[in-house]
């Protein structure tokens, strides 16, 4: 796991969810079942859009280097995974 990306999880979340709710409400739905449909939307795509920008992010990084043996649990003191 990521721990960059967890961290965008937030942003994007809000971001993603804030856009859905939005949209929804200009288009006029204002029922339950839109805020429903748009938390729902929020939750399934918050983690992988956090998890692309995170690699895009690393991919740009000079400094990053990538580990060869990717590990279930990094270490504490280790850099970014």
């Amino acid at each position: 796991m990521d721990r960059l990306s967890i961290l965008l999880t937030l942003m994007t979340g809000a971001v993603i969810g804030g856009t859905f709710i939005v949209t929804a409400f200009t288009l006029g739905y204002f029922s339950v079942w839109a805020v429903v449909i748009s938390v729902v939307a929020t939750l399934l795509l918050s983690w992988p859009v956090s998890y692309l920008i995170s690699r895009r992010i690393k991919s740009q990084d000079p400094n990053w280097e990538r580990k060869a043996e990717p590990r279930l649990v990094p270490d504490t003191d280790a850099p970014e995974v």
